[in-house]
């Protein structure tokens, strides 16, 4: 089937940025919608950044509010940090779609509605007492009604297709549409449908007549005044693709058994939003890594820390609640002295929580939640392309130090998605891995005296055979050993091993000027949020800088010296305050928390508002 044009003969009006948000019940297509009009705007050559928000019900009643799934993306001629603060268009797919996301909506927006979707049971399902598109409460926006339902029924009359099938084209409808008025290419996302409905040749066809249908239609109805053109941002030459947070944490695993030369093992059990981490890298076996789905957290994090005793890249992935089962497990690893990467896609908790939405709750449960005196690395990831050098930089300790590794990202890095220039594999860092073979003089605990790492030997080496165990070690032999002193003496010789990964941290960098009147501290998702903020507020003149921490455990040496550089320390978090706990505590400097538990990311507004009150 012949795409139609894509140039419209209506006038256009050029903009620098735009935010859009789709949103429908959770069988509406919203996710793909945004997706594949993400796509079309990466190949528009537009900076960009996205934010699906998913209903935590695997299938909550169609057409009520806890079934409603958004999609958010922001697209700019210039540098994008965010999804977003408030859309600039809002499809609303049906009420209650139109009642959980209006609040959003900036004034003067557009809506676009699918007027099919306002029947009198769809009103009543999301609240509504009267019908918003007749009772003058959407007079504050630019109100488009298209029965989308309607012309999707049409366009496929005399398909074959079920009346359930025909409907659940409908999003295609509305992703023509909003690429005709954003003068997006259409064939990349006809070319998108082909391939994922290459079983379903029905399916597929039907999807690319409707999206043609709502493309046209746009062209043809006389519903909008303008289209509007978003130019290229000037970006970095090089190779560029969308990437979640998600996939790059697998591409960058992927890319450590390449530059060690060791294979990989994924041991996990799945769980939002980590399990996208589990499905990426089972694709990939090819390359030497295996997945192995458990049938728990427990199991799957024993399994990755048998896979290290034996030579191999071990991993193993989960969210909060996992991860507190996973615990006793990353005791015995820190006792073997074994390299492991634990991966937390963190997510609104306690227990099941919020598992769909975002938080940074679980830095505590990272450094301190384990027994004993157990002390792991924590490093954090900051965008979802970040997660590819964060995943390579959690291997390389693990390995360097004989140690697991937490690594943290959350819901907010795992699925959004951002574009992300592949890097040259000639700058990527060669991980040095040696395992002993020689058996002269060999101790299990003998240490190297930098790393104060034990060597790493594989089972079966001739002369090197040795046991290892959970019960406490001769701090030479690797013996069972009770005596009170070498207990003591082996506490301290593990924190020690940790906090010596600090002398390998660069100096630390500041977006800013290094001494001043504020500091903005983040770490983790924040990085957008307060990138964004931090330009705000040095237009307006203030004299702020940022610091993001990539390594939360050990800190870097040089970070004591850099917080008392500044009159105002202020530590954004979507947390009650963890960090800046443990600034206060470590540093003694009068660190200030801003914090926020909703389940979704800062906005740039809100950040530079509350930065301005506190500092």
């Amino acid at each position: 089937m012949e795409s139609q044009p894509n140039i419209s003969q209506r006038p256009r009006q050029e903009l620098d940025r735009v935010t859009i948000r789709f949103a429908g019940d959770s069988g509406d297509g919203m996710q793909l919608t945004g997706t594949e009009f993400t796509r079309a705007t990466a190949v528009a050559g537009n900076d960009l950044r996205t934010f699906p928000d998913f209903p935590a019900e695997i299938r909550a009643p169609a057409g009520t509010l806890p079934g409603v799934s958004g999609f958010q993306l922001q697209f700019a001629n210039a540098s994008v940090y965010t999804p977003g603060d408030v859309p600039d268009v809002l499809v609303a797919m049906n009420p209650a779609a139109l009642k959980a996301n209006l609040k959003d909506l900036k004034v003067g927006g557009l809506l676009i509605v699918n007027l099919g979707a306002f029947t009198t049971q769809n009103l009543t399902k999301a609240g509504f007492q009267s019908s918003p598109l007749e009772d003058g409460s959407l007079d504050r926006f630019q109100v488009v009604q298209v029965d989308i339902t309607k012309l999707t029924e049409t366009a496929l009359h005399g398909s074959g297709l079920s009346t359930r099938e025909i409907g659940r084209s409908k999003n295609m409808f509305a992703l023509g549409l909003m690429l005709w008025l954003y003068q997006r290419p259409t064939e990349p996302a006809l070319r998108n449908i082909r391939t994922k409905f290459a079983n379903k040749p029905d399916v597929a066809q039907a999807n690319e007549k409707v999206l043609l249908a709502g493309h046209a239609y746009g062209e043809t109805a006389e519903l909008f005044a303008n289209t509007y053109v978003v130019r290229k941002a000037e970006i970095a030459k090089g190779t560029y693709r969308n990437v979640s947070g998600n996939q790059a944490l697998a591409m960058g695993l992927l890319t450590a058994t390449r530059l060690s030369g060791l294979k990989g093992f994924l041991g996990s059990y799945p769980i939002t939003p980590a399990s996208d981490i589990l499905h990426e890298l089972s694709r990939h076996k090819h390359f030497g890594f295996t997945t192995f789905q458990a049938e728990d957290e427990i199991a799957a994090v024993c399994a990755a820390i048998g896979a290290a005793f034996g030579g191999t890249l071990a991993v193993t992935t989960s969210s909060g609640p996992g991860i507190a089962l996973k615990q006793e497990a990353i005791g015995l690893a820190i006792m073997t002295e074994l390299p492991l990467v634990v991966i937390n896609v963190q997510r609104g908790g306690p227990s099941t929580g919020l598992p769909t939405k975002t938080e940074q709750a679980d830095l505590f449960q990272a450094i301190y939640g384990r027994n004993g005196e157990a002390p792991v690395p924590v490093i954090a990831a900051a965008t979802p392309s970040d997660c590819f050098h964060a995943a390579i930089e959690a291997v390389q300790i693990a390995l360097r130090y004989m140690t697991p590794v937490m690594l943290l990202t959350d819901g907010y890095i795992a699925n959004g998605q951002e574009p992300w220039r592949i890097p040259e594999v000639a700058s990527l860092p060669k991980i040095d891995v040696h395992f002993r073979t020689d058996p002269e003089g060999y101790q299990v605990y003998a240490r190297d005296e930098k790393t104060l790492a034990r060597a790493w030997v594989k089972p079966g080496t001739p002369g090197l055979e040795h046991r290892i165990g959970g019960l406490e070690k001769d701090f030479l032999t690797g013996g069972v050993s009770y005596d009170p002193a070498n207990h003591e003496r082996m506490v301290h010789i593990r924190a020690e091993k940790v906090a010596r990964i600090a002398q390998d941290y660069a100096p630390l960098q500041v977006n800013g000027e290094r001494s001043g009147d504020v500091l903005v501290v983040g770490w983790g998702s924040t990085h957008g949020s307060i990138t964004g903020a931090v330009e705000q507020l040095r237009a307006k003149g203030r004299k702020v800088s940022h610091l993001h921490l990539r390594n939360l455990n050990p800190l870097p040496n040089d970070l004591g010296d850099l917080l008392r550089a500044f009159t105002h320390v202020v530590v954004p978090e979507l947390n009650l305050g963890q960090l800046v706990q443990i600034l206060r505590s470590k540093y003694l400097v009068d660190a200030k928390g801003i914090n926020k538990v909703q389940g979704k990311p800062f906005t740039v507004s809100e950040l530079v508002a509350r930065i301005e009150e506190v500092a």
